[in-house]
């Protein structure tokens, strides 16, 4: 069984059953069947489908709420926004989409008509963390019903009522037996699964060594892989930037989820000009974060579980010995759950171990930067590429921001944040292909040429 823990008061919640191999087989074969017809759909239908699923989001928004308050911990009022999203997720998909379908007509030297036609592959498998139980589940769901595949889920131990409510909605919807399914198994069952030829493709959103797992396994498969991996997304303020906009967007990008997403600003790079300046209002902003229980009109609630606060709490203990000074946070309150203070960490050594990790927590770390050039090489010297917020009113230095950041993603005087119309993903160790968009969509569509 799945023992699911309230990480807000340590109370064990539901308890869930794991499919044995006989329900897998019968997922499987479920899928493949439902993937035949389905495929044959037109797209106008699938749109059709995405949008009524909305519908079950919104008329269920705050039931999947509360599920994901119980499961992980975020706070009620993050769980309603994120079921929101989902929902203008999959209607993005549903008016958009088909247009995303249509075949490419390919302009050639000898005038031989051709065109480029989107196809679906087939059954898609999708390996799913705990930080957003929806949202990440849906930006795979969308386009893969879209674009004519099947999906099957296989998501985090500790949110796996948060998977059964999404295939509910799928299934409220009027969705063909078969089209989405949550596999309930273990990490340790997803080799095998990938192994089998029903499954045509992966896509994991989830850590390096998981990622790593994955690459390797559907490499030898030769099977489609998308990998969303960590990330330590470094946050540069120059002089120019607005400095009380600045402090405050990168207090809540902190402390955003508690401090749990792959894009949590993490790396504040901080001109040197105006270092001091910032930290003061930096520091501000976050002693003024409120804690407590996520049901009520707090800023933050609980970590995911106790075994990730304690990750996050060995780090900082590290960091210290290796020369960094905690500021103020990255405490236990007296309060039960798996709650940690927000915290900053100063005076890391950029050598020191800690600064090339991500710490998927709510403390950051602030490094000093003496010009340009130092800021972009110290925001590209760790092994992720995830994504990179920079603050600057120079023209000249949001071009070089712009050319320079090795990072999938770059928001400008913002905080990064993923919305259904640009592509999501990163490159070095923070993984490869896309996801949303057009480009999420065709990730796991096959491109087939037709001459004549």
């Amino acid at each position: 069984m799945f023992q699911t823990t309230n990480p807000a008061t340590g109370q064990p919640g539901e308890a869930l059953p794991i499919d044995d191999e006989a329900a897998i087989e019968a997922k499987l074969a479920a899928a493949d069947k439902a993937w035949r017809k389905w495929r044959l759909t037109p797209a106008d239908e699938r749109a059709a489908l995405l949008a009524r699923i909305a519908d079950a989001f919104e008329h269920e928004r705050e039931r999947l709420a509360r599920i994901a308050v119980c499961e992980m911990g975020k706070t009620y009022k993050s769980a309603l926004a994120e079921v929101d999203k989902c929902a203008a997720g999959l209607r993005h998909y549903a008016e958009h989409g088909p247009a995303m379908l249509e075949p490419v007509t390919i302009a050639t030297a000898d005038g031989t008509p051709a065109r480029a036609l989107w196809r679906p592959m087939g059954p898609v498998l999708a390996i799913m963390p705990w930080n957003f139980p929806y949202w990440q589940v849906v930006r795979f769901l969308a386009p893969t019903l879209l674009g004519g595949n099947v999906g099957l889920l296989k998501h985090a131990s500790i949110t796996q009522g948060c998977a059964q409510a999404i295939v509910e909605m799928v299934d409220k919807a009027g969705a063909p037996a078969g089209l989405f399914q949550n596999l309930a198994v273990k990490s340790q069952a997803v080799e095998a699964i990938l192994a089998d030829d029903r499954i045509v493709a992966a896509t994991l959103t989830g850590s390096e060594g998981a990622g790593a797992k994955v690459a390797e396994a559907t490499g030898r498969l030769l099977k489609k892989v998308v990998l969303e991996l960590g990330g330590s997304d470094p946050f540069i303020v120059m002089p120019s930037a607005d400095l009380d906009e600045a402090a405050k967007v990168a207090a809540k990008a902190r402390i955003q989820n508690a401090g749990q997403s792959c894009i949590c600003a993490k790396r504040m790079i901080i001109h040197t000009d105006v270092y001091d300046a910032f930290l003061e209002r930096f520091e501000a902003a976050m002693r003024a974060v409120t804690i407590g229980d996520p049901m009520d009109d707090v800023d933050m609630g609980p970590l995911s579980s106790f075994e990730q606060r304690d990750t996050v709490v060995d780090q900082v203990a590290k960091a210290q010995a290796e020369g960094a000074r905690l500021l103020f946070g990255a405490e236990q309150p007296p309060m039960p759950g798996a709650y940690l203070t927000p915290g900053i960490l100063v005076d890391v050594p950029r050598d020191a171990p800690t600064a090339q990790e991500e710490l998927f927590g709510p403390v950051a770390m602030l490094f000093r930067a003496a010009d340009i050039d130092d800021a972009i090489a110290l925001a590209n010297d760790v092994p992720f590429g995830l994504g990179s917020s920079v603050w600057t009113q120079d023209a000249g230095e949001r071009e070089r921001f712009e050319r320079d950041i090795a990072a999938g993603m770059i928001a400008v005087n913002r905080m990064l944040a993923s919305i259904p119309e640009a592509p999501f993903g990163g490159i070095k160790r923070s993984g490869h292909g896309r996801e949303l968009g057009p480009w999420g969509l065709h990730e796991f569509l096959n491109l087939t040429a037709v001459l004549g």
